[in-house]
């Protein structure tokens, strides 16, 4: 067997996770002819509580030490800057990167696409966790012009507004969906729309414009910390449901990004997605519509993907590559969701 050295930089919620599936697939990788091993896990803090699964000895802070001679970096500590640096750093080095960072893939883009385009970047896991979207828009959906797409891209906000509709007010939603490990550690980056927009932003360079504008996103964001039950009873009554919404779809020839809540028709698709479930609605010209659903948040659901981005790498493939180059907006008339 030759070694596969994995280093795994984070240990929280996915990247204990990923530990855990890692050993459960350990003869997947076997088949293959290889023998994974962490060298390392990188930790802001060792002494912290983790699931016994988590090898206590291969916790360190020595970035030097986790990276020595690793194979394939596995980034799950999420952020922009330090995160940033030591991804920017291996793939610099010509070592592939699994990752689930959507704020980094967002944020920072301008410096991650030239590796994307030489195929050293997998990041499946960053939209919609275990729920494959990012394969098809890379993939079999490339065969169609883009019409539009509208999707519940953040499980954690879904969660509290499914809740509410049960009766919930918004802090009691909010700290049961923290206590299930749905929230982020910094909770406005799901109340307030910043994930689904960082996710929205990916898939906008997958499917319409491989330098889609961050910032272009980010000032369309509204997030649901004003929401109310009497406005999801009042949606109730009306045969509607309230639910946070990304979009990305033409408007006097261009394309537009935004994210808020809206009103849903209770027949309409999106308005099924349940609890902390994800789903998107694709609509191209030659496929027509594609809708894709389920598990959208955790730590298995997501440390899933980044298993399978990891085998992917090992079967020969490349990473997921934006659009060679943008596409017109079409002259088409979108779907108009109702905001609230």
């Amino acid at each position: 067997m030759e070694m596969l050295r994995i280093a795994l930089l984070g240990a929280g919620t996915v990247g204990s996770g990923f530990v855990k599936l890692l050993d459960e697939h350990r003869g997947r990788f076997r088949a293959l002819g290889l023998e994974p091993a962490l060298t390392g896990i990188l930790v802001r803090d060792p002494a912290k509580p983790r699931p016994g699964w988590v090898p206590r000895g291969l916790l360190t802070t020595d970035t030097d030490h986790v990276l020595a001679e690793a194979d394939v970096v596995v980034e799950l500590m999420g952020g922009t800057q330090k995160a940033g640096r030591l991804v920017l750093g291996a793939l610099g080095e010509g070592l592939p990167v699994i990752t689930a960072n959507k704020a980094l893939l967002a944020e920072r883009w301008d410096e991650l696409k030239p590796h994307a385009l030489e195929g050293l970047l997998y990041y499946e896991a960053s939209v919609m966790a275990g729920t494959p979207v990012i394969e098809p828009l890379a993939g079999a959906l490339r065969g169609n012009r883009t019409l539009e797409l509208h999707g519940i891209l953040n499980g954690s906000t879904n969660y509290i507004i499914g809740r509410m509709e049960d009766g919930l007010g918004f802090a009691e939603a909010m700290a049961e969906a923290q206590a299930k490990g749905f929230v982020e550690e910094d909770p406005f980056l799901d109340i307030g729309g910043v994930d689904a927009a960082h996710k929205l932003a990916v898939l906008a360079r997958l499917a319409v414009d491989p330098d889609f504008s961050w910032e272009s996103v980010r000032q369309r964001t509204r997030g649901i910390q004003d929401l109310s039950r009497e406005q999801i009873f009042a949606a109730e009554a009306e045969g509607k449901r309230i639910r946070l919404v990304a979009s990305l779809y033409p408007r006097g020839g261009r394309w537009e990004a935004a994210v808020r809540p809206v009103k849903l028709p209770a027949d309409h698709p999106l308005a099924h997605a349940a609890l902390s479930r994800n789903a998107l609605l694709y609509r191209g010209d030659a496929v027509g519509e594609v809708f894709i659903s389920g598990g959208g948040a955790g730590s298995a659901v997501t440390a899933s993907a980044v298993v399978a981005d990891l085998l992917r790498m090992l079967e020969g493939y490349p990473g997921h590559p934006p659009l060679p180059e943008a596409v017109p907006a079409p002259d088409y008339e979108p779907e108009i969701l109702e905001e609230v």
